[in-house]
């Protein structure tokens, strides 16, 4: 029986993993689940599956949860350091599923330990890129990636050297405003934005689909994984969502993977990895879909690969301070404070200012590893200069 724990286990992909979890009894062995304000859920959860540790992240939850869990037996914790704490628990595979920058610690943490980490956390490569990947050479853990596009690129490489590959094409679906007049995007609503076409996804994730923040942090996650080169990754809109991500070889052949927009694809890969076990997602029937699109992104409507590529090129620490940026600009957003049009400014302001910013440690030029420490400190400085930002822009 396989020991598994899910971080993140009340999101979308946290509870698409507990579904193919929940389809084999008698498989599986639960450690921990971790998840943040649903704790009804969180419990259930973990009553149903019987884990050994339920956290929420939430300091302010945890007598809600204990109450939810009483007379369970399970272990009830909570606030960051449960979460970093669960982590730390022995389990053969970990589902990393934690949204935006507090999946970082945790998932450094499994890696740590010499485990298995699925990523469905993209933050964790742009922030920590180099920390991550040094950290599980050293220490012979495993990451399988748990993004569809990455999922993709990974499953069309196996039996196929890197060195062999010319190009990485990363589809994206164009979000909620992919056919809206440019002169239109400035009145855009949370709500709106909030409706993916194709993908049944959190708020804050399907939001960054809407301003392809999340194809330009996929973008940036490629290069840390595949060790590619920023101009060998290119992005391509891709409305139909089925072709989830192709490989271009040197003698011109592409490699595409194509399924339907269903996470399960990517999660039950990485459970079941290095075999194939059946899923209960869609087949694909191509004579019923006709005809796949595809079209260049028009990088008026989506600054955000640009910022992508400068993040890519400069380096250092500008990757933890580009995240943090963007997750701030994206509280400004949902909170009424700005536009959504006014995201891709804040982040671009950001990283102009600590460009300069003396506050932000300083590396060598040959440091190429930054600490954990001095990531999280430019996480932080970048947040507080966002925040700067989004008030000036609100005079």
């Amino acid at each position: 029986m396989r020991r598994i724990s899910v971080l993140g286990a009340t999101g979308s992909v946290g509870q698409s993993t507990l579904d193919l979890i929940a389809r084999r009894p008698g498989e599986f062995d639960v450690e921990a689940l971790t998840g943040a304000n649903n704790v009804a859920l969180l419990a259930d959860q973990a009553r149903r599956l019987g884990a050994r540790l339920a956290v929420t992240a939430c300091d302010d939850r945890y007598h809600e949860l204990r109450d939810h869990l009483a007379g369970s037996g399970i272990e009830v914790a909570a606030g960051g350091e449960a979460v970093k704490e669960a982590a730390q628990r022995p389990a053969d595979w970990t589902m990393s599923a934690i949204v935006g920058a507090a999946g970082l610690v945790p998932g450094v943490e499994i890696l740590r330990r010499g485990g298995v980490l699925a990523l469905a956390n993209k933050e964790t490569l742009v922030a920590a890129g180099p920390l991550v990947m040094a950290t599980a050479r050293q220490n012979g853990a495993v990451i399988l990636p748990v993004d569809s596009e990455h999922s993709a690129i990974f499953q069309a490489l196996r039996g196929e050297s890197v060195r062999d590959v010319e190009r990485l094409v990363l589809t994206a679906s164009g979000g909620a405003f992919r056919d809206w007049p440019l002169d239109s995007l400035h009145q855009a609503t949370v709500e709106e934005a909030s409706s993916h076409p194709n993908w049944a996804m959190g708020q804050r994730i399907t939001i960054d689909s809407a301003s392809m923040f999340n194809k330009a942090l996929e973008v940036i996650e490629a290069h840390e994984l595949f060790g590619l080169p920023p101009e060998a990754i290119e992005v391509l809109i891709h409305p139909e969502s089925l072709v989830h991500a192709l490989v271009g070889f040197r003698d011109g052949a592409l490699m595409a993977h194509l399924g339907a927009p269903d996470m399960r694809h990517a999660i039950g890969f990485a459970l079941n990895y290095p075999i194939r076990e059946p899923l209960p997602v869609a087949r694909l029937d191509l004579a019923a879909v006709g005809q796949l699109t595809f079209r260049p992104p028009d990088p008026e409507r989506y600054p955000a690969l640009a910022l992508a590529r400068r993040v890519m090129e400069e380096g250092g620490l500008s990757g933890p301070v580009f995240n943090a940026a963007k997750e701030a600009a994206l509280d400004a957003f949902l909170a009424g404070a700005i536009g959504f049009t006014d995201m891709a400014p804040v982040v671009t302001r950001t990283l102009d200012r600590m460009s300069g910013d003396s506050g932000l440690p300083r590396l060598s030029p040959d440091d190429a590893v930054p600490s954990l420490e001095d990531v999280l400190e430019a996480d932080r400085l970048a947040r507080l200069r966002a925040g700067e930002i989004v008030v000036g822009m609100m005079r």
